[in-house]
């Protein structure tokens, strides 16, 4: 049974607008419940446990207070009356997912203390690794190609993995949180960090993905065991059915996160250095006992495109690129 997250808001078409954006969203742990008046929410309430309200500061009354309610969000059109400061509020006039980020926000802060569990209703998480001991192969687009056309059916979730992503240059817009603040989280342990992971989303053509680490170091400086630990929360406790990993060359356990993916995605080359360098980094496998990676792994060789896109349309151009295309054959292939 998963949870309910209520929303009310006296104006019909926002409710109902809102309803239909969460419905895509198919990372939220919830089952969603919309009302236009507060009289059905109030018998609704009456015979349901609600988890979660998010409601409009014209719709809330004493006989909804007085309901029993997991966490009561208050959707302000600025002002507020003061009765209403106990409760914490988000701003109406905004994109959707900005409202759900700072609901799943004040949520996550509220949970801290005694998280809740969800049995998860979806099939098992897939996880699926973009990785090559080369440089310049399009390792990025591919990912995001991939993720991109998978999103399209499922609920996918892009991480990148690498020192030096670019993604903010990229996007031409700063993050205010990132994958260094969800690192934070893990490895603070207080439970509740898929709510601290939804309020962080960001979408780009249907395919979520967290704003990627500003230095380095913090890709560096983070131990196996954080990354095993975040893995294991997101296919326990979230809803997304793949995980795409874009993973660089920095990370601690790179054999042991290879060997936690269905699939690996491996772009390679064909000049003679390339070549080397992939040959070194199979017998190193073997060394080290994971054969198995190498029977997962899928080596493709994605088209040089885009040269002349503007960074911020180069991400959504994927789409129908040449990359685009062969990606779209790659899947086909391996689903017949």
């Amino acid at each position: 049974m998963k949870n309910i997250f209520a929303v009310c808001d006296l104006e019909v078409d926002y409710a109902l607008n809102f309803m239909d954006y969460l419905n895509q969203k198919k990372n939220i742990p919830f089952e969603i419940q919309a009302f236009t008046n507060v009289e059905s929410l109030i018998a609704y309430g009456k015979v349901n446990r609600i988890e979660l309200l998010l409601i409009s500061q014209k719709a809330m009354c004493r006989q909804v207070q007085e309901l029993k309610i997991g966490k009561i969000v208050i959707l302000s059109e600025g002002v507020h009356p003061p009765e209403l400061d106990r409760y914490p509020s988000v701003y109406k006039y905004q994109a959707s997912s900005d409202v759900v980020r700072e609901v799943m926000a004040c949520y996550g802060a509220e949970k801290a203390v005694a998280p809740v569990v969800f049995p998860v209703l979806k099939k098992t998480t897939e996880i699926y690794a973009v990785y090559s001991p080369l440089g310049r192969c399009l390792k990025t687009s591919f990912a995001l190609t991939l993720g991109q056309i998978l999103a399209r059916g499922r609920a996918v979730l892009y991480l990148n993995l690498e020192e030096y992503s670019g993604f903010e240059e990229m996007m031409g817009k700063g993050f205010a949180q990132n994958l260094s603040d969800l690192l934070y989280f893990v490895r603070q342990e207080n439970g509740n960090l898929i709510y601290k992971m939804n309020s962080m989303i960001q979408t780009i053509s249907n395919l979520d993905y967290i704003p990627p680490v500003r230095t380095p170091e913090d890709i560096r400086g983070t131990e196996w065991e954080d990354w095993e630990k975040l893995l294991q929360e997101i296919m326990l406790h979230s809803n997304y059915e793949v995980v795409i990993l874009d993973m660089g060359g920095a990370i601690d356990g790179t054999f042991q996160m290879l060997d936690m993916c269905q699939r690996i995605y491996m772009p390679v080359l064909s000049d003679p250095v390339s070549v080397s360098k992939i040959s070194q980094f199979e017998n190193l496998v073997r060394i080290w006992d994971y054969p198995q990676i190498l029977t997962r792994t899928v080596k493709v060789r994605p088209p040089f495109h885009g040269r002349n896109t503007p960074p911020e349309n180069y991400i959504e151009g994927l789409l129908w690129s040449e990359l685009g295309d062969y990606v779209r054959e790659i899947l086909r292939k391996e689903k017949e």
